[in-house]
């Protein structure tokens, strides 16, 4: 039997990469996505499309309200999404505890799927700096996942796949191209508007800018 994995899946240019590399190693790709609060929701309809494009064995997305938390420009709307600064400041779009909560439920799923592997997008180079992108988080979590769940300590192990994870935007983006990825269906931006448009100044596009320039490959984003 094809071997199952749950991804991660914002409909982002990483989250989509990484699933084009599950497929590519031969897994079954089950999708989680999740509409958790935040301001750009049209980055759902993104994951929608994308889904179905790649003929993904599932796609589910699950409703979280983390804005009833605030604290993140992300979901709490007292709060604007600033334009990238550059600084090494952990930025105000990072969401409290976000991929825990994320990857908690994620492991759940495979859980009751029977799957073992679980992939995530995270990258710690192009990136801003959020505490639960770096490797040493995404280790501990795997630790976690086999003491806290049945199968784990029946042995059948989970492994927490992060591809990406020291990769740059343009290795990133030259991968997925090899793997055939749709990056014009890919959605990045933190203030997308309703149409899908990126508005090019927020960290998420300016990583992605610059990936495209990089990478030397036309970028393929629509700006508002």
């Amino acid at each position: 039997m094809q071997k199952k994995a749950v991804i991660l899946f914002s409909g982002g240019l990483d989250s989509t990469t990484c699933v084009a590399i599950a497929k590519s190693k031969g897994y079954a790709c089950y999708a989680l996505s999740f509409d958790y609060g935040q301001k750009h929701r049209s980055e759902l309809q993104a994951a929608k499309f994308l889904a179905e494009f790649m003929h993904l064995a599932e796609h589910k997305i699950v409703s979280l309200n983390l804005g009833t938390l605030a604290g993140s420009a992300l979901t709490d709307k007292k709060m604007d999404v600033p334009d990238y600064t550059g600084n090494n400041e952990i930025p105000v779009t990072y969401v409290p505890a976000r991929n825990t909560v994320f990857l908690s439920i994620a492991l759940g799923w495979a859980e009751v799927i029977g799957a073992h592997d679980i992939f995530i997008g995270a990258n710690d180079v192009d990136y801003s700096g959020y505490p639960d992108c770096r490797p040493e988080y995404l280790a501990a979590f795997e630790k976690m996942a086999n003491l806290a769940t049945k199968s784990g300590i029946e042995g059948a192990r989970y492994t927490l796949h992060a591809p990406l994870i020291r990769l740059t935007k343009r290795e990133i983006i030259q991968q997925g191209i090899q793997l055939g990825v749709n990056y014009g269906a890919t959605l990045s931006c933190y203030r997308a508007d309703a149409e899908g448009r990126a508005c090019g100044t927020c960290d998420s596009c300016v990583y992605r800018r610059k990936g495209f320039i990089e990478a030397g490959v036309e970028d393929p984003t629509r700006y508002f």
